[in-house]
């Protein structure tokens, strides 16, 4: 039976046997151990549906050119892979080219799946958008925009839920650059998953979500780049993990242009699936363990290069870690990969490319209660930098500590976060100097409800406070949390009750919560459910990258996209950008406790620097806001003053916002902190 004659859900359940079946031949980790829990989670979240794949019966494609008797736009639903469409190529044809299925009546379309010409490679469709109409001639702005992987894979692009009766797919680039040609074997479109519809608001309250943007992989991870890029990476595979295979799936985006660029890193021979992240005080970004469970490598935006570092001395995955004031890298736990053991802690040099092992800083004084044991109970710790290269350890066990990096290392209880539970895949931001918000995560790994409760900690005294904030109004685990420039932190995604691979009770309402109220506003719901595997980033321009989710093979929750969130504070009530100061003069580096000279196009009230960072698995130690003091030398020259203590501002590349009156930020300047 072929499987596009028939509408039907798309279920997970489908594709386990061949998941588990690919498992069984492969090399395993390095205990083996990961392999076998990632398969059981992807067999537990079977028979999650999604979106229903509409039923093509007297649909209507037609093209801007084909091969006319050959390769005609017709063959994309005959529900035959060996025959496709092709735009013309006998006789001189250019990009961009399009294809359009007539549904004959509207219907509500949550997507698109493209499925490749197979053997042959010429015309796979790279850099793509996406446009909806309801009369074949009238045709708005894009409801997504992307860049396809060159493979045979099927691809599955998703966008916010709309009626229409005409899709346009339009070809802009072929995969490979091979030639100025489009193609596919076949075209379904999904209908409506029956998630509720987005909010409705004043955007100037909820803000505004941009269009979905495809990529060529499930951005499982994310770090800014220099230049207004945005750097991600899945694992061996553009949508799958597993094994230790050596090598990684990249992509970066240009934020500027929307392009996205591929690369396979081999070099290294590292798999980066479930690794640490760290963002070096000179730029680099580090990557440890996961998959390949030993090995660490950097990427120097610079050179645009990865290159080895040595190796860990213990092997690791899902483990914490964070850049310190020293300019070293912490890490600690992760028994995800390279065996399930005490992992005690280790420190990075990046000045001798070294590790040192820190045996009075255990793994024990941080695990979770998890029922899984220590596989689970020493994941994604919560670590923030402070001064003298010590590290607060904030969660996500219910007791706190801090950790001296000194010599041995030491541990001292910090008492616990209030009354808070465990809360594995919750998240942790410091939202100003020393203040911590927690949200959400759940008392074990998965199938435990998450909870709504939200705590602020203190770390500024000599004992931490702890205090409970209003809860959220969803619960929520395997969430992001992105601090803004004026302080409020957007929480995005996550489900309430958290199962890997599931789309089942995602939440696709964010969250903004106001540090001055403490109590949160629901924004705008998104298109697509960012769970398990997504990513989120504050970006240069004040506005919030979300994507990825998924990363299981063919399953039916793969989500190799992102969507931009506008916040609220970029947005006029009828939805239009309001005005916004503008940096016109600042220095690219500075050093701590140093004054500097900032020009700005109009008077304005407030500085702050967050820090660039790196998110995987929901953690991203090393983002913080640090507001800055500064004086009026005139309404547009302001002396603003860098904070003397590492521990306030660990040294690295940050993001200098200048607020209005009405706490709009600018577009950030880039500026790098150097140790005075």
């Amino acid at each position: 039976m072929n499987r596009r004659t028939l509408a039907r859900p798309v279920y997970l359940a489908l594709v386990v046997a061949a998941v588990v079946t690919r498992a069984a031949g492969q090399e395993p980790g390095e205990d083996g151990a990961h392999d076998h829990h990632q398969h059981l989670e992807i067999a537990a979240a079977a028979m999650v549906p999604a979106a229903t794949e509409l039923p093509r019966d007297g649909w209507v494609a037609t093209a801007s050119s084909e091969e006319t008797g050959v390769d005609v736009a017709a063959r994309v639903l005959d529900g035959d892979r060996a025959t496709i469409w092709h735009s013309r190529w006998r006789t001189a044809s250019s990009l961009p080219q399009w294809l359009t299925i007539d549904m004959r009546s509207a219907q509500r379309v949550s997507g698109l799946v493209y499925t490749p010409r197979s053997g042959q490679k010429n015309g796979r469709i790279g850099r793509y958008e996406i446009h909806l109409s309801q009369d074949g001639t009238t045709w708005g702005g894009p409801v997504t925009t992307g860049t396809m992987a060159d493979d045979e894979a099927v691809k599955t692009i998703g966008f916010a839920v709309s009626s229409a009766r005409y899709v346009r797919l339009t070809a802009l680039s072929e995969a490979g650059e091979r030639g100025p040609w489009a193609s596919a074997a076949e075209i379904g479109l999904l209908g409506d998953p029956g998630q509720p519809p987005p909010a409705q608001g004043d955007p100037s309250v909820v803000g505004a979500w941009g269009p979905t943007v495809g990529f060529p992989i499930v951005p499982a991870a994310s770090a800014v780049l220099p230049g207004n890029k945005l750097l991600t990476w899945s694992a061996y595979a553009a949508d799958n993990f597993g094994g230790a295979n050596g090598y990684t799936q990249t992509a970066i985006m240009d934020l500027t242009t929307g392009r996205v660029s591929t690369r396979k890193v081999d070099n290294t021979g590292h798999d980066m699936f479930c690794p640490g992240t760290s963002m070096l005080a000179d730029g680099r970004i580090l990557v440890t363990g996961g998959s390949n469970a030993t090995k660490a490598s950097i990427y120097d935006p610079r050179t645009d290069a990865w290159s080895s570092a040595a190796d860990m001395t213990v092997g690791r995955g899902y483990q914490g870690q964070t850049t310190l004031s020293t300019g070293e890298v912490f890490t600690v736990g992760g028994s995800w990969s390279g065996g399930r053991k005490g992992k005690a802690g280790e420190l990075y040099s990046p000045k001798t490319n070294q590790w040192r092992s820190l045996p009075n800083v255990p793994a024990a004084p941080f695990l979770t209660a998890d029922p899984a044991g220590v596989y689970r109970a020493d994941n994604h710790a919560w670590l923030f930098a402070a001064g003298g290269g010590r590290v607060f350890h904030a969660g996500p066990s219910a007791k706190m500590h801090w950790i001296d990096t000194a010599g041995q290392g030491k541990v001292t209880d910090a008492g616990t976060r209030g009354d808070s539970q465990d809360a594995m895949n919750g998240n942790a931001v410091m939202y100003d100097i020393g203040k911590i918000l927690t949200v959400g995560g759940a008392p074990a790994y998965e199938k435990a409800d998450a909870t709504k409760a939200a705590y602020t900690v203190d770390i500024t005294g000599r004992t931490p406070a702890v205090r409970r904030t209003a809860d959220m109004a969803a619960a929520r685990a395997y969430l992001n949390s992105v601090v803004l420039p004026d302080g409020t932190v957007v929480v995005i995604g996550g489900q309430s009750y958290p199962v890997p691979f599931s789309d089942q009770t995602s939440v696709l309402q964010p969250e903004l919560w106001n540090p001055a109220t403490g109590r949160f506003t629901k924004l705008a719901a998104m298109a697509t459910p960012r769970n398990y595997h997504s990513v989120a980033n504050l970006l240069p321009d004040g506005t919030v990258f979300s994507g990825g989710g998924g990363l299981c093979g063919k399953c039916a929750t793969n989500h190799p996209d992102g969507q931009i969130l506008v916040p609220p504070y970029l947005l006029n009530p009828d939805g239009s950008r309001k005005a916004r100061p503008a940096i016109t003069s600042a220095p690219a580096t500075a050093t701590t406790g140093s004054a500097i000279t900032i020009g700005t196009d109009r008077a304005v009230k407030a500085f702050s620097l967050v820090r660039t960072s790196a998110v995987t698995h929901s953690v991203d130690n090393d983002q913080r806001r640090v507001p800055l003091s500064s004086t009026a030398i005139s309404p547009t020259s302001h002396r603003v003053v860098v904070p003397s203590d590492l521990g306030i501002a660990p040294p690295g590349n940050y993001l200098l916002f200048a607020l209005d009156n009405a706490g709009t930020p600018s577009v950030a300047a880039q500026i790098r902190i150097i140790a005075g």
